[in-house]
């Protein structure tokens, strides 16, 4: 419906919404609880600044190395992905989620870094999660592995 093959898109009667945080702000207003954003304004506001971050930033790399042809080129938007992976990591000091408790942030994340600790299935033929796998190498202690399991446990719909 979006056009594109990844940008999730959510249909409820008449109303169209495409892209995860725009799906994620919807569902949060008609289905408060459990909350997925912070309720406190700076909380709420770190948070959001992780997901624009996320969006705008982060996904940057893996969406371009999958049009990219030179090697070069490629070795440093991998690069890039593998340097995000320490500020995961930090992100994960001392809390079981990205911002402490259960929210957006592992929501928004979660899509992306399974693909470093879960890989992907044998007859997954994406091009963009081969290169999850590929571009995000985790050590065995990382803490992106014990988050991941713990973020695939919640329930979806």
């Amino acid at each position: 419906m979006s056009g594109q093959q990844l940008v999730p898109v959510l249909v409820d009667d008449n109303e169209v919404v495409s892209d995860s945080t725009a799906i994620i702000d919807w569902l949060e207003a008609r289905v408060p609880e459990p909350p997925l954003w912070p309720r406190e304004p700076a909380r709420r506001a770190e948070v959001r600044i992780f997901v624009d971050w996320f969006n705008e930033v982060w996904k940057g790399p893996p969406n371009l190395i999958v049009f990219e042809t030179d090697p070069a080129r490629i070795a440093e938007l991998g690069a890039s992905m593998r340097r995000s992976l320490v500020l995961f990591e930090s992100l994960l000091e001392g809390r079981d989620y990205l911002f402490g408790e259960f929210g957006v942030a592992d929501v928004i994340a979660f899509p992306f870094l399974k693909y470093a600790v879960f890989g992907a299935a044998a007859d997954d033929e994406d091009r963009f999660h081969a290169i999850l796998v590929e571009h995000q190498p985790l050590d065995a202690a990382s803490p992106i592995r014990a988050w991941a399991n713990r973020v695939d446990a919640h329930p979806r719909s």
